[in-house]
């Protein structure tokens, strides 16, 4: 099975302010035009301290009206999170360094490449620059990835794998390591984990204590996501999608427009609007409850209420899904690095052949697994890859 390739281009009506023409304009919900923060920005001084909120960070060098409404909405977006407790640092370290070289995130952005060094791109990552891909996707899903890589490593013989069965517990032989599964067990030279931080500090040995104590800082957020189908055509606007910061609606992250940017998904025949609304997040327990408990019925309906008050959608959903994904999201609070920095040096120390790659540590896209899995094995077999 081969992957088939599908990317956007099509610029969402949500960043057309970000057009140098749209800089001299002001755009609700801002009460001011954005070169007014721009020209601010230039001229404030760098932070000195090692980590700050995204929040803080934003308000310091744009102003809290943007903090406020644009930050917090991106986080929510992005990582379901609250930006007065997200690491600058580490959600978006693109901005820290960018002030840290430059001074100014505008100069920064401006005259660094931040490509990482040491990393050349591949031939599909060298397509998306070429043709500004803004999203990508699978024809038939992203999930035909991870399907295509299992049949690929099925048809080559040279991997075993053990699918659907949960690690245990790992302990330390004399060739490396022991991994104890649900179907029995298995000896490894070295271990690349892409297991969420609080699953492999439960599988660690009572030895790696200092690692089991920074993994289990690390904290995550639970989204509940609600497909949506309506017959017909019914958006009166184009884009991606819209977000919604925290101060009007705390429960309802965001939208996102399916069917727009992606019609490659839809139905063959018969037009359909297919969408995406994201609840919850850090937010979930104060809105809706212990996820455990909470009712389908209730996240359903208030998906529909918030087509219907944000789209002007009245219509009912021909088709709908509810899936709460608990613990989905890893959230890098402040100090998060210093977190991942720690794990990694008592890995180094104790000479342990681990590897700690996913979403807990170094991004939570999908973009930044497939980067920090290649990074590993390219640091494994000294850049043979």
């Amino acid at each position: 099975m081969t992957p088939s390739y599908i990317c956007s281009i099509t610029p969402t009506t949500t960043w057309t302010s970000l057009a140098p023409h749209g800089l001299l304009r002001t755009f609700p919900p801002f009460s001011r035009p954005l070169l007014f923060n721009v020209a601010k920005e230039i001229f404030t001084r760098k932070g000195t301290g090692a980590d700050e909120s995204v929040h803080s960070f934003v308000s310091r060098r744009l102003g809290k009206e943007l903090a406020d409404i644009a930050a917090d909405s991106l986080c929510r977006g992005v990582f379901a999170g609250d930006c007065r407790k997200l690491s600058v640092r580490s959600c978006f370290p693109f901005l820290f360094e960018a002030e840290q070289r430059r001074g100014s995130l505008t100069l920064g952005l401006l005259l660094d490449s931040g490509a990482p060094p040491g990393i050349h791109p591949g031939p599909l990552a060298q397509r998306s620059i070429r043709e500004s891909w803004a999203q990508w996707s699978l024809r038939t899903g992203v999930e035909t990835l991870p399907e295509a890589i299992t049949e690929f490593l099925q048809q080559s013989g040279r991997a075993q794998l053990h699918k659907d069965a949960a690690v245990q517990h790992i302990t330390p032989s004399t060739s490396g390591w022991k991994i104890y599964m649900e179907d029995g067990v298995i000896s490894a030279d070295h271990i690349i984990s892409a297991l969420p931080a609080k699953a492999l500090c439960s599988a660690l040995p009572s030895s790696c204590h200092s690692l089991i104590w920074e993994l289990q800082n690390m904290s995550t957020a639970t989204v509940a996501v609600v497909n949506l189908e309506y017959d017909g055509s019914i958006l009166s606007m184009r884009g991606f999608g819209h977000l919604i910061p925290s101060s009007e609606d705390p429960g309802l992250l965001g939208v996102v427009y399916d069917s727009d940017f992606f019609p490659q998904h839809n139905r063959p025949s018969g037009q359909t609007t297919r969408l995406t609304i994201m609840l919850g997040g850090a937010w979930f327990q104060e809105v809706f409850g212990d996820p455990e408990h909470v009712k389908e019925e209730s996240l359903l309906t208030k998906a529909t209420e918030a087509v219907r008050y944000h789209l002007g959608v009245t219509a009912t959903p021909s088709w709908s899904r509810v899936s709460v994904q608990k613990d989905c999201i890893p959230q890098y609070y402040q100090g998060h690095f210093q977190r991942v920095e720690s794990s990694r040096s008592f890995i180094k120390e104790k000479n342990l052949s681990l590897s700690l790659i996913g979403s807990s540590y170094d991004g939570v896209s999908v973009n930044d697994v497939i980067f920090s899995g290649r990074t590993a094995v390219q640091d494994l077999l000294g850049g043979g890859i």
